[in-house]
């Protein structure tokens, strides 16, 4: 993140717009709220406030707000449109967020390369992506359907902060094998409190316990770690691919295409606005 103290009017309503697709991010199915936080330039800013939140309060916080404001909107605002958008256009939504994240990805690759790269960054970043695929799909072909309950919700937050601090990691290709996710996110958007609490308290303790890890990971290894999460990313964008609905039709199969290009296109747009803007 830029180190500008005074924003101007564009470069707020631009944050809190990144802010608002982290959180939107952070609840549509396979998108990652930490990939975009990585791509928008302020995940370290993040790590460091979460794993010193005491230390860096004061210098983090009012750069983070407009983000932060975002992100509630985001989060918090369209978890109950988006099961609704999901249940009636969910290969097309799947779709413009697939294009989102691809045209993204040049961005998220300068990032990575930002301290140079090495012969071990393609290496992680080649053993990032044959796990996380090799994960996904076998939880993608499992079955396993649970009775939601107050551990699972803790589980819930468990996921749902892993996949801000460990970037690429998306909670809901987590929990949607496991019959958790449309509840979770029902309960999100109902702000229910027996979801809310339990999910709360996971998530809270999983930032307190892999905060501090993760931010000494990338402050002493950050090509690996930032090659990692491209293999991350690249793994978790292909296995959310509707693949089957663009053999559904021709129909279909146009709306998943005109989808993905806006998708591309918009994240293009908006990495060359970031840049013109940051260096404005």
């Amino acid at each position: 993140m830029k180190k500008s103290e005074n924003k101007s009017p564009a470069q707020l309503i631009l944050h809190i717009v990144q802010g608002a697709l982290i959180g939107l991010g952070a609840v549509l199915p396979g998108i990652s709220g930490g990939v975009l936080s990585v791509i928008f330039g302020i995940y370290k800013p993040v790590m460091e406030l979460l794993a010193n939140p005491f230390r860096n309060f004061k210098t983090h916080v009012p750069k983070l707000i407009p983000y932060i404001i975002g992100m509630a909107v985001g989060f918090l605002g369209v978890a109950k449109l988006l099961a609704f958008v999901l249940e009636k256009y969910e290969n097309p939504s799947v779709c413009l967020f697939v294009g989102l994240i691809t045209g993204m990805l040049p961005s998220l690759w300068r990032e990575a390369g930002e301290q140079g790269r090495k012969k071990g960054s393609y290496i992680s970043m080649a053993a990032a992506f044959a796990v996380i695929l090799t994960l996904l799909i076998g939880l993608g072909v499992s079955s396993i359907v649970i009775t939601p309950g107050f551990g699972w919700y803790l589980f819930c937050g468990f996921c749902l902060a892993l996949s801000i601090i460990a970037p690429g990691m998306s909670f809901s290709t987590l929990l949607m094998p496991l019959g958790l996710y449309t509840p979770f996110v029902d309960g999100i958007g109902s702000l229910d409190m027996n979801i809310l609490i339990p999910g709360g308290i996971g998530a809270l303790a999983t930032v307190i316990c892999l905060a501090k890890l993760i931010n000494l990971l990338f402050d002493r290894f950050y090509t690996y770690a930032f090659h990692a999460i491209v293999g991350i990313v690249v793994a978790a964008t292909i296995v959310i691919i509707p693949f089957e609905s663009f053999a559904a039709s021709v129909e279909s199969c146009i709306i998943n295409i005109v989808c993905l290009v806006v998708g591309i296109v918009a994240a293009l747009l908006l990495d060359r606005f970031n840049s013109s803007v940051e260096v404005g």
